[in-house]
């Protein structure tokens, strides 16, 4: 977890704070006061060290570069949904990947064989639920990914995604049935990238 350690001792040096320009104070007060909630959600999604320090520093890129070039009303609910949004993408990514590799793999079969450990099985496992978590519509991922892997309340979900805490929890359940469907479909063939259900 060397990169908890890194951003950490990035928000506490006083050098950041020096050589940012006043109008851009505000950035640094928010990875300050977020930066470690973000960090804890984003290694639950990604689990990858440089995925989540290349994901927290494009997040806080487009908070301080913001599209329309003012300051999000909403600032942690802009912080958690742009990095969900850079994590689900860096898995899709990683999930094509992953596809052209395994059609590599097929067309060009290896003769060795590898028996897969528990440790592997578990990998693959956290891989094939981040490639689902990946195929949920936006409004259900941004639901699982808040609740379950931000580890916020309902309410606090529905605050920053402006619905209420009851349409938190059916989305979540929602989330919970397509993950599962999609899940069992992965584990009875071979992963698809488009999978799509009917709400």
């Amino acid at each position: 977890m060397a990169s908890r350690a890194a951003i950490q001792e990035l928000l506490g040096t006083g050098a950041v704070g020096q050589c940012a320009d006043a109008s851009q104070r505000w950035v640094l007060r928010a990875m300050r006061k977020h930066g470690p909630g973000l960090v804890n959600m984003l290694w639950r999604i990604l689990g990858n060290e440089q995925d989540v320090c290349d994901v927290y520093q494009q997040t806080f890129l487009k908070l301080a570069h913001p599209d329309r070039g003012r300051r999000p009303r909403n600032v942690v609910g802009y912080l958690y949904r742009t990095a969900a949004n850079e994590a689900v993408t860096l898995l899709r990514r990683s999930a094509l990947r992953q596809q052209a590799h395994d059609e590599l793999v097929v067309t060009h079969p290896v003769s060795t064989t590898v028996e897969y450990g528990a440790e592997l099985d578990n990998r693959q496992l956290q891989a094939d639920l981040r490639r689902a978590l990946g195929l949920l519509p936006d409004h259900l991922r941004n639901v699982v990914l808040l609740r379950d892997l931000a580890e916020l309340s309902y309410s606090e979900v529905g605050r920053l995604l402006d619905i209420t805490p009851a349409t938190a929890r059916v989305y979540r359940c929602k989330a919970v049935a397509w993950l599962s469907r999609i899940m069992r479909q992965t584990s009875n063939s071979a992963p698809s990238p488009k999978v799509v259900y009917d709400e």
